[in-house]
């Protein structure tokens, strides 16, 4: 790994830069927009006891976020929603004309009570009208989770939990459909493109491994190439340039234990690629996502926010992990308090701005990256209808 990075020098490094100036510049603005996925099925009482209540209440908000400390609700579908999965069951297309839904769970009456089963339905909702209305239903694999667009905006691919695979679906104006489907042999959790469009990631939740896909046209192709990241990575995400992939590694399945965790750096310019160095981030990465601009990464930490209170490990308060990215090396630099069960992430289009949903205290935190990096909780909040379980910007 030292040697690797002692061997980037002045032209190789000059050459990276530009071509990643020139990706950005090449790329669709992105839109003033955000997308947030709403549970209220599940809850934690005072005792940190998980609560399963009646269905009928969940949504999908639309965010404009042009005033970037004042983002507002443009609209309100009436879409089941699920915090199971990692909190990218969701997108919007990189022309900010269309975004998806993954519906991870369905709710079943079991007795007097309720209970969780795999869904297959992905929501689409055109986002050029006022209000944003939904368009169509897609039925995917069983439990589709974490989804994204290519850098096109006309391929999409969904990890399906429940099915070991990934669903392929080609993209044309408001028009979605399957296919194709990728066996994966065992559980993913997240898939995510590189910005050509030539290959993807997934995410192993179980398998503690990050899968490689190559991808030509609509063929995907999975070629049983595997790479090992840290324990339960939950969520994946690639710089804008292709230089490295982050990966977020939970430790305990889904949550919080008191240990810490780690954040994996994957070098993606490698033949064939490889991990090259694991950060100490914290207890419960969670939510994870890379600046547009390619030169910070948060990643979003649990912290014990929903665990009994008498748990030794138990916080209030969830925070988020500041990540300097300079080329191949990921240093931790800062940790800025957010609130309860902190969920998803999405930066600003210009990278200024990081909105973070409290699960918990059912709004988002508006956090400000400063002139030299440092990112600081601006105090502001966006109140939500309900829980924040995932959300996404276009990128």
């Amino acid at each position: 790994m030292d040697g690797q990075r002692r061997s980037w020098t002045g032209p190789r490094r000059a050459l990276s830069i530009l071509m990643g100036v020139l990706a950005l510049a090449a790329a669709p603005a992105a839109a003033q927009t955000m997308i947030v996925g709403i549970d209220e099925k599940v809850t934690w009482d005072a005792k940190g006891k998980q609560l399963f209540v009646a269905p009928g209440k969940d949504a999908v908000a639309v965010v404009d976020i042009s005033n970037p400390e004042a983002p507002k609700i443009t609209a309100t579908l009436p879409l089941m929603n699920s915090v199971f999965g990692p909190p990218v069951n969701l997108a919007i297309s990189p022309d900010g004309k269309l975004a998806v839904v993954a519906n991870s769970m369905d709710w079943q009456k079991d007795g007097d009570a309720w209970k969780p089963v795999p869904d297959n339905k992905l929501y689409v909702i055109d986002l050029t009208v006022t209000p944003a209305a939904q368009v169509g239903t897609v039925e995917v694999g069983k439990q589709p989770s974490g989804l994204s667009f290519n850098r096109a905006g006309n391929l999409l691919l969904v990890a399906n939990r429940a099915d070991n695979s990934i669903s392929v679906l080609s993209v044309s104006g408001k028009d979605v459909k399957l296919v194709d489907t990728v066996a994966m042999g065992e559980q993913v959790a997240h898939v995510v493109f590189t910005p050509d469009g030539k290959r993807a990631l997934a995410a192993k939740f179980p398998g503690h491994k990050i899968a490689l896909l190559d991808v030509d046209g609509q063929k995907v192709t999975y070629s049983k190439f595997d790479m090992p990241v840290g324990l339960w990575p939950y969520n994946v995400d690639v710089t804008p340039q292709g230089t490295i992939a982050l990966t977020a590694d939970n430790g305990n399945a889904g949550g919080s234990d008191g240990h810490v965790d780690t954040v994996s750096v994957i070098d993606l310019e490698s033949t064939p690629p490889r991990v090259i160095d694991r950060v100490v981030v914290g207890d419960a990465p969670e939510g994870l996502a890379i600046s547009p601009r390619g030169d910070l990464a948060v990643a979003i930490l649990l912290r014990g926010s929903n665990v009994p209170p008498q748990s030794y490990f138990y916080n209030r308060n969830g925070s988020v992990v500041v990540l300097k990215i300079d080329y191949k090396t990921v240093t931790r630099v800062g940790e800025v308090e957010v609130r309860g069960l902190p969920e998803g992430v999405v930066f600003s289009p210009d990278g200024q701005y990081i909105y973070v949903g409290n699960y918990m205290d059912r709004d988002v935190s508006i956090l400000k990256v400063e002139k030299n990096g440092r990112v600081v909780n601006t105090g502001k909040s966006l109140k939500l209808p309900g829980q924040p379980a995932s959300m996404r910007g276009a990128k």
